[in-house]
């Protein structure tokens, strides 16, 4: 029972990494999006081959605005990520929307910029999802949970 009790409970820390939206759709929305953006785990296991103009989105859903190590991203984004802007799902979804007008926003700069020009008319909470769904969170749960089915057997 105790190991029951321990998955459920990481799974429950881990909740809040999750989006409202629906992973599979978004899995087809990022299409979009991989013309830029890659999705590469940190073991180097490749979710979705992709371009290297945007930064790697392995684990951005919980993670600092402007944090990719190795990445140049806009002096606006980077002092939002400064500032401390995480990107949960409403704000992932409000930059993908309008990255300029979000970071105007965001940062009080009514001529703060992105590199980012695209923008997603719909779909963003999917795409979320998905994103959400390929982090160090959903790895460790899903080890946490395999762990949990391993100890009942």
């Amino acid at each position: 029972m105790k190991p029951l009790v321990t998955a459920a409970i990481f799974g429950l820390l881990a909740a809040p990494a999750f989006a409202e939206g629906d992973p599979e759709a978004g899995e087809k929305g990022f299409n979009k999006c991989k013309s830029c953006h890659m999705v590469v785990s940190d073991d180097g296991d490749v979710i979705v081959k992709g371009g290297k103009t945007g930064p790697n989105l392995w684990g951005v859903a919980g993670r600092a605005a402007a944090s990719m190590e190795d990445f140049k991203y806009s002096d606006d984004l980077t002092a939002a990520g400064e500032a401390g802007l995480v990107w949960d799902e409403e704000k992932f979804v409000a930059f993908t929307t309008d990255p300029k007008k979000f970071l105007q926003d965001e940062t009080g700069n009514s001529k703060a910029k992105s590199k980012m020009s695209f923008r997603l008319k719909k779909g963003g909470e999917d795409i979320y999802a998905f994103l959400a769904s390929h982090g160090p969170a959903a790895a460790e749960g899903a080890e946490t949970e395999e762990s949990a089915e391993a100890a009942t057997e």
